[in-house]
């Protein structure tokens, strides 16, 4: 990796969280410092002694002629080296922007990857599949609707720092789940979102160490990345969680997450980490206890009313109990998840489970009309199949 490459890496939120409190200008801000890394390529070597600083100092330089050739200021500004303490509360603004509830929650994700994780465009579009043009359209936009609007560069305080916090939260998980468990394609893994999401939930609980929802939410998607290598075969074909190899699990993942885990009152990841660390707990499938993960969903069912919550719900009663108890906990969800092909899919299992095996054949039908991934489809097709003549 070349020095250039390494500070890109190292420093480019950090330097930009500066520049944009500076200039009070993110689209500026961003400009002027991917100009400072262009001219760093031809510059480097020799490596400066401070690198950040000089990356800041280029950065300013080239706001400042901007500023002038706009005809918007002239004024110089200071050439200062990193302030770490700054920078840490400048970082904090930034991603607070970037996940302001002003913008589309696709505008978030796209500005969230691009300034605070120093994505190119060209890796975000592939991350959701869509064009470059689509996604560099929409960061465009996004920017606009800051400055236009006025939204403040801050991070806020008092009451709304918890519905705000929330919203950030929300943001690198929906970055999570598209690579945990695609949406659709012919993938239904893909490492590369799932692993930015955990660097960038990391950077959040490093700069709010004491908030035990960011820890969770770190340490809950940590808990499920743990097992990507044992969730598919060597033919890409679904492996159940009973069934998959817990050997593959990476276990100084799994450590490292349940070591962030400390009591507090219930939220929305700190219930959903709990029931992740019952998983990751059990070194066999039998060994799991699936009565206190039904407890954790019917707590975590309370706290959102959420019917993907209820249906993981029945999966964890009909372990615990029996899949007749599963099965009604299904009653009325049709038209909760009228598109959900995970509805008909566990119905089905458990209609299997029950020796209703014609119902099943059906729902498995109905699951199959509804699935969006490859992998998921050939398995819903194996289990259906085992069902026929």
């Amino acid at each position: 990796m070349s020095a250039v490459e390494q500070a890109y890496r190292e420093h480019w939120a950090r330097l930009l969280a500066i520049l944009t409190a500076e200039l009070r200008d993110l689209d500026l801000a961003e400009e002027s410092l991917q100009d400072a890394f262009t001219a760093a390529v031809s510059a480097w070597p020799p490596v400066p002694d401070n690198p950040p600083a000089w990356l800041l100092t280029s950065a300013r330089r080239r706001a400042v002629s901007r500023l002038r050739h706009m005809a918007v200021a002239a004024r110089k500004l200071p050439l200062l080296v990193v302030d770490e303490p700054q920078a840490g509360d400048d970082l904090l603004s930034l991603i607070f922007t970037c996940c302001h509830p002003a913008l589309s929650m696709e505008a978030r994700v796209a500005l969230t990857l691009r300034c605070v994780g120093g994505l190119g465009t060209r890796q975000i579009a592939r991350l959701f599949l869509v064009g470059e043009a689509t996604m560099a359209a929409r960061i465009t936009r996004a920017k606009k609707k800051i400055s236009q609007a006025g939204i403040p560069y801050r991070v806020p305080s008092g009451p709304e720092l918890g519905a705000r916090r929330d919203g950030v939260l929300a943001v690198l998980y929906l970055i999570f789940t598209e690579g945990y468990a695609a949406a659709e394609g012919e993938d239904l893994i893909r490492t590369e979102p799932a692993a930015q999401a955990i660097a960038l939930a990391r950077m959040l609980a490093a700069l709010m160490p004491h908030d035990s929802e960011v820890s969770a939410l770190l340490a809950l998607m940590m808990l499920h990345h743990a097992r990507r290598d044992a969730r598919l075969d060597e033919r890409g074909r679904i492996v159940t969680l009973t069934e998959q190899d817990r050997g593959r699990w990476h276990r100084e993942e799994i450590a490292e997450a349940l070591g962030l885990l400390r009591p507090g009152p219930p939220g929305l990841y700190q219930v959903q980490a709990a029931i992740a660390a019952e998983h990751a707990s059990a070194i066999e499938p039998q060994d799991t206890d699936w009565t206190a993960i039904a407890q954790l969903y019917e707590l975590l069912e309370a706290l959102t009313g959420s019917a993907v919550v209820r249906l993981n719900r029945a999966v964890a009663v009909a372990e615990a109990q029996g899949p007749g108890d599963g099965l009604e906990l299904l009653a009325g969800l049709e038209e909760r998840l009228p598109r959900h092909h995970l509805l008909p899919a566990t119905r089905a299992e458990l209609l299997r489970r029950l020796g209703r095996l014609e119902e099943a054949v059906e729902e498995y039908g109905k699951a199959l009309a509804l699935v969006g991934t490859a992998p998921e489809r050939e398995f819903l097709q194996s289990r259906r199949a085992t069902l026929r003549p």
